[in-house]
């Protein structure tokens, strides 16, 4: 196992799914975690499975109040960064001519305009040599239906891994991000979708996918580690983890 003793890491909506993977593969490398969530209680399940090395702390990704408030806190649990995760994130479906002004605005606030101010926020606090890794998507280069804005707002987060890797370069913090595609994270079962309905949606999603699975958040965690520590000579890059589905 990599360790990664000493190192403080923040991973914003760490409280499920990827960010919760992530952080528990960090936290079992011997490093300091510090997550946010918009739900004290997810946030406080999620400390019960990370133990002592995390800290937890309600902050809505969307919100510039809470965004600096965050960085006052990292400043005064943490000092320095070694790494930055910014996971935190919303999906919402609708048809071209029903989208409304709303969902527009929920998604492109919490994708998009969050991470960029997280990433102002954050900077000054991040080491020489530290990485930042965003969550973007496969749907930035497929056209799916009723994926626009998401597809949109993903995009814009794949722009702003190039330019803020370009901004940070005089500050040797290397910018990248991580484009996960169908990852069973559990989302689906505990939608209220009836049960038969979220096992064909789940055999879709493996039908259609080159590698005929779907991937485990632990996947795209390991990939996440690798854009942060390990990849020492890469910035500006995506990295696909999503069974070939954007390549093939």
């Amino acid at each position: 196992m990599t360790t990664y003793h000493g190192k403080k890491i923040v991973i914003t909506g760490g409280s499920s799914g990827i960010g919760l993977a992530t952080a528990r593969l960090f936290v079992d490398g011997g490093a300091r975690v510090l997550i946010t969530g918009r739900s004290r209680a997810t946030l406080d399940a999620a400390l019960e499975q990370l133990g002592d090395g995390a800290i937890a702390v309600r902050s809505d990704a969307a919100s510039l109040t809470d965004i600096k408030a965050l960085a006052g806190t990292v400043q005064e649990r943490f000092g320095l960064l070694d790494a930055l995760f910014v996971n935190a994130g919303v999906t919402a479906s609708a048809p071209f001519e029903a989208t409304t002004e709303e969902m527009y605005d929920a998604l492109f606030g919490v994708n998009a305009k969050g991470p960029y101010f997280t990433v102002q926020a954050l900077a000054p606090l991040l080491r020489e040599g530290s990485g930042v890794v965003l969550t973007t998507s496969v749907v930035n280069v497929l056209g799916l239906d009723a994926l626009s804005v998401y597809s949109a707002s993903k995009a814009a987060l794949r722009s702003m891994t190039r330019t803020l890797a370009r901004e940070l370069l005089p500050r040797g913090v290397r910018v990248n991000a991580v484009s996960p595609g169908p990852i069973d994270t559990g989302v689906l079962d505990r939608s209220p979708l009836p049960a038969d309905v979220i096992e064909t949606m789940k055999e879709t999603y493996r039908s259609t996918n080159p590698m005929r699975r779907l991937g485990a958040a632990e996947e795209v965690a390991a990939a996440v580690a690798y854009l942060a520590f390990g990849a020492t000579f890469t910035t500006g890059a995506e990295f696909p983890v999503d069974g070939g589905g954007s390549q093939l």
